[in-house]
């Protein structure tokens, strides 16, 4: 490939692929572009590839309108095409139902378990109050958000300075 077929590929990849509210980095490759997206990871990104059949080592930015909507659609239906185990919200709390999140309804939805989790003063929620460990590591010597007490550097280099003026 001489240097004026590279730089006219690189006129033609648009640099931002918008996906939900995610903009994706359209040099990247399918698979690797799609684990950006806040609850995609590189198992789930590989069965949107397949879902919308596309090849997987693509460029995202180089492809056409048409199979980004298709990747879209695989998107939004993740859920619909595979089984609830690999769902990332499985048995909702409020419907019962599995259903894969992604973008930000990842964190807003976490953030109302957890403030849910306060409500009811469950363990768990009890130690996200505190600030806490949440899932039994330890806390005896690790954990610990108070200032350090240690040698500080700095003040003592500023007491020599001052011995030396003062001699």
């Amino acid at each position: 490939m001489s240097t004026e077929d590279t730089e006219e590929a690189d006129e033609e990849i648009r640099y931002f692929v918008r996906i939900g509210q995610t903009d994706l980095d359209g040099t990247k490759s399918v698979e690797r572009a799609l684990t950006e997206m806040s609850g995609i990871g590189r198992r789930a990104a590989r069965v949107i590839a397949d879902v919308a059949d596309v090849d997987r080592q693509a460029t995202i930015g180089a492809l056409d309108d048409d199979v980004i909507e298709q990747i879209v659609e695989a998107v939004e239906d993740f859920d619909t095409h595979v089984p609830d185990w690999l769902t990332n919200r499985q048995k909702d709390f409020y419907t019962g139902e599995s259903a894969h999140l992604t973008g930000s309804d990842v964190a807003l939805t976490r953030d109302e378990d957890i403030n849910r989790m306060r409500m009811i003063r469950s363990y768990r929620g009890v130690r996200h109050e505190r600030g806490q460990k949440v899932r039994g590591q330890r806390t005896k010597s690790t954990g610990r958000t108070e200032g350090t007490i240690g040698v500080n550097v700095e003040e003592i280099r500023e007491e020599q300075a001052e011995e030396e003026a003062g001699e």
